[in-house]
């Protein structure tokens, strides 16, 4: 099927040496101050206390992460870094390089020379339960802002607790030391449960599968459906003076998150309004009406979506998960399909937009036929006149369309001739 594809046929950064219990999840990309290109990942499964490296547990596993730094002339990807973390996201401020991620509290590395050498982990936090695969960074000002997603509550029964996510905006100078808590703001927490009401919920159809509170569901036998949250959060800030919500002194910040509801096409969104004394606090958006909204339109905005906003061209792209058969009756899935009929991940699209609102569809970046195959979570960055995707991909030897066995590398050359 790679006639469909807008992109270079893929190439492989990582491939799973025991598919059947060690999976490859959690792709970031950045590009560093060099402009070679960073790529971290992490692995999960029980087979992965048997790899050399360091380790972490998370939901009772191990798991661990690798960086690669891309060879330019050669195209190959160097491996420079294993960490004791996962949902890794790299990202520079300064002169330095970054990776965060988490095992349960935030935890972070640092490097001074372009990613060839590391410091320890740190960890940011004490005692607290974070989350989010790695998502968009954003640059206002001399500040660097990633969204990471807390847990703060823990009476819930269901597995994951999308219901009681809060997406935290984070903020750190870009010349500070970000390995220290001191320098970062958090903003206020704004855990789903607490806002949004159910049964006041209507006419859009969410929730698609009706749940119990803080208790999941079978949708049909063997396919659980756990309640309605939000997670895996971008950032969005409006630069076109006549968009509804631009904020002309930039201390706004939009939260795109993934909307986890049982259907597809919808992102859930929030805001935040830094203050003059550095605070920062979230809050649902409204529109003219006076109404509060809480979903937006969103191709692919039930699984794991990225966000990058393009100076040149002044548009939004997402690179988002296609679904095509969400409407299938979940017991009449195919055996070997993952999940609920939302959860499908065999195709990654492009789509681009001036307002995060309405997207025009670009293409297909790479798609697979098989059940069990996947390319979906991806990451995008910006390279001159090129979009480099790294996925989080499967071929007939993974386990499933979840649990894959690979990192797979794209570039949409020239993409913004796809703009029309």
């Amino acid at each position: 099927m790679q006639r469909y594809s807008i992109a270079d046929a893929p190439t492989i950064v990582f491939e799973s040496p025991d598919p059947a219990e060690i999976y490859c999840y959690s792709p970031g990309s950045a590009r560093l101050h060099n402009g070679r290109l960073i790529a971290t990942l992490d692995l999960g499964g029980k087979g992965v206390t048997k790899m050399e490296g360091p380790k972490g547990i998370r939901y009772g596993e191990p798991t661990m992460g690798k960086a690669f730094i891309r060879n330019e002339s050669t195209e190959e990807w160097e491996h420079v870094l294993d960490f004791p973390f996962m949902h890794a996201r790299p990202f520079t401020a300064g002169r330095a390089t970054y990776i965060l991620g988490l095992t349960g509290d935030l935890t972070i590395v640092r490097s001074d020379d372009d990613g060839m050498t590391w410091s320890s982990p740190v960890t940011l936090t004490e005692g607290e339960q974070w989350t989010q695969a790695p998502c968009n960074v954003h640059y206002a000002g001399n500040y660097v802002y990633l969204v990471m997603n807390k847990r703060p509550y823990h009476d819930v029964t269901s597995f994951p607790p999308f219901c009681v996510e809060a997406p935290v905006l984070m903020r750190g100078h870009v010349n500070a030391d970000l390995t220290l808590r001191e320098n970062w703001i958090f903003a206020s927490e704004l855990v789903f449960r607490d806002i949004v009401s159910i049964d006041e919920l209507d006419y859009f159809g969410i929730p698609f599968y009706q749940t119990h509170e803080g208790e999941s569901v079978e949708a049909a036998p063997g396919r659980k459906c756990v309640p309605i949250g939000w997670l895996e959060t971008n950032i969005v800030q409006f630069q076109d003076p006549n968009h509804y919500w631009y904020d002309p002194s930039g201390r706004t910040f939009h939260l795109w998150s993934r909307a986890h509801t049982g259907g597809t096409g919808y992102a859930a969104i929030a805001k935040v309004v830094e203050h003059e004394d550095g605070s920062m606090t979230t809050m649902l958006e409204t529109v003219p009406s006076g109404k509060t909204i809480l979903y937006v339109p969103c191709p692919g905005g039930q699984m794991k979506f990225h966000i990058v906003y393009d100076d040149l061209s002044s548009l939004f792209w997402l690179l988002s998960t296609q679904a095509t058969d969400s409407m299938t009756r979940a017991e009449l899935l195919p055996k070997d399909r993952y999940g609920l009929p939302n959860n499908e991940r065999q195709r990654l699209q492009l789509h681009f937009s001036k307002n995060c609102i309405d997207w025009c569809f670009a293409g297909i970046v790479d798609m697979v036929s098989e059940v069990k195959q996947s390319r979906h979570y991806a990451s995008m960055v910006i390279d001159g006149e090129d979009l480099h995707v790294l996925s989080r991909s499967g071929d007939k030897h993974a386990k499933h369309a979840h649990d894959g066995n690979l990192i797979t590398f794209h570039t949409v050359r020239n993409f913004r001739e796809l703009i029309y």
